[in-house]
């Protein structure tokens, strides 16, 4: 029996909303799940519920202008600003469960808010999964990439590019609830957080060699969101000693959402618990 728990923090960019599925009895581990943009925490309930079987405590935020929180509808503010409130829900998790091993987990342009941030503070975590990092972008072409710094700065909400839902999962019952979520936002992607992800990407593509955290990369190979040669850069530049990258044949972006889930999720679950201290 999973429970589940809200609560909020002021966050750099406003209040920011989070929730917890937590275990029955003591968790022996904590994980922090990292959504991607337009999205919210609640659909990372089924991972949640995974997870808690296997007994840790995970806690979700709902990024600035996501979900729950506030600030304009899908403008990320800053890469800064989400990695702050990363931090502080890392803080606020493992501070409820004192001494426990913890882990960050982000999908999207929630892995690349887990990157940047890792790269940027190298927090003392016991591993770091990746899901379809939002790592290399290839979207826009070079005028709009160009402009993208100026057009970020005067016109932060203006929709730059419109994204394509059917490209989230081959499921198209997934796809339809993604379409139908009033906490999902469907317009374009404002050109602030289009251009604070071109940013932390080239940030992080620069600083990989502070990145020493156990990792785990997990991408789709038809993934036409996230390009698949952000994982193969990873691999290729980390620095971590303890590197494992799993690429799924066929998957599209979402590959806890794809119909072979079970699997990808019993890959996260078993590399997690391989990360646990033994006694």
């Amino acid at each position: 029996m999973t429970r589940n728990e809200t609560g909020e923090f002021q966050g750099a960019g406003g209040r920011v909303y989070w929730q917890a599925w937590l275990p029955d009895g003591d968790p022996r581990a904590v994980a922090v799940l990292v959504h991607g943009y337009a999205e919210h925490s609640g659909r990372y309930a089924h991972v949640a519920r995974r997870l808690t079987e296997s007994g840790f405590a995970v806690y979700a935020l709902d990024h600035t202008g996501h979900g729950k929180s506030e600030g304009a509808r899908a403008n990320i503010g800053s890469l800064d600003t989400a990695a702050d409130n990363v931090r502080t829900m890392l803080a606020t998790a493992t501070g409820r469960h004192p001494g426990l091993p913890s882990f960050l987990i982000g999908h999207s342009m929630g892995g690349l808010t887990v990157a940047y941030f890792a790269v940027r503070d190298q927090p003392e975590v016991t591993g770091i999964v990746l899901s379809g990092p939002a790592i290399d972008i290839e979207a826009g072409n070079a005028i709009q990439r160009a402009a993208a710094p100026l057009v970020s700065k005067y016109l932060p909400n203006l929709p730059v590019v419109k994204l394509d839902s059917t490209l989230v999962s081959r499921d198209p019952e997934v796809v339809r609830a993604y379409d139908e979520d009033p906490l999902v936002h469907h317009g374009g992607v404002p050109a602030r957080t289009a251009g604070e992800m071109l940013r932390a990407g080239e940030y992080v593509k620069s600083h990989l060699d502070r990145l020493t955290s156990p990792l785990l990369v997990q991408h789709g190979t038809a993934d036409g969101l996230a390009s698949p040669t952000g994982s193969d850069i990873l691999e290729k530049q980390a620095a971590a000693n303890d590197k494992t990258v799993i690429r799924y044949d066929g998957l599209f972006h979402e590959i806890y959402n794809e119909p072979e889930q079970d699997k990808v999720l019993s890959d996260l679950t078993h590399w997690l618990e391989a990360h646990l201290p033994t006694a």
